[in-house]
């Protein structure tokens, strides 16, 4: 029997060992395990941290874009009224101009009419003036006397 009770012992001497061999596998294997958990929610979460950054900065340089293109437009806005305005004042001194022309037309016209009318009244004047006297004029227009 010590021959059994020496292999017993050797057994109850490894087993332990054994599953003691086995434990502390296991627990290296949790550790890793833990320290690879841990590192992938690190990186997760730095990737979510540098994820957020660039939102941020897209979201500013999106403000920073949609002020200037607001601020370039007021001012095209601005220089567009301006220059309808010039646009519509210079129309108006043209058509000013287009008036005044035309009444200086109408004065010319209108003297000429009374020149004209001055010139037939005096022709006629002259004509009785002449078959009242019994005379003829010396000149009468393209035959000279």
């Amino acid at each position: 029997m010590s021959v059994l009770s020496t292999e017993a012992s050797e057994l109850a001497v490894q087993k332990p060992t054994k599953g003691s061999l086995d434990r502390d596998i296991a627990l290296a294997q949790v550790e890793t395990e833990k320290r690879l958990s841990f590192i992938k929610a690190w990186e997760e979460t730095e990737k979510a941290k540098a994820e957020n950054k660039a939102q941020k900065k897209l979201a500013e340089v999106t403000a920073w874009e949609n002020s200037k293109k607001a601020a370039i437009e007021a001012e095209l806005k601005k220089i567009e009224e301006k220059m309808e305005k010039k646009k519509a004042d210079y129309a108006e001194a043209k058509k000013n101009k287009i008036a005044a022309v035309h009444k200086q037309a109408e004065e010319k016209r209108a003297m000429t009419d009374a020149r004209r009318r001055e010139e037939i009244l005096k022709a006629e004047e002259m004509a009785a003036k002449y078959r009242a006297t019994n005379s003829t004029p010396k000149q009468v227009g393209c035959f000279g006397a």
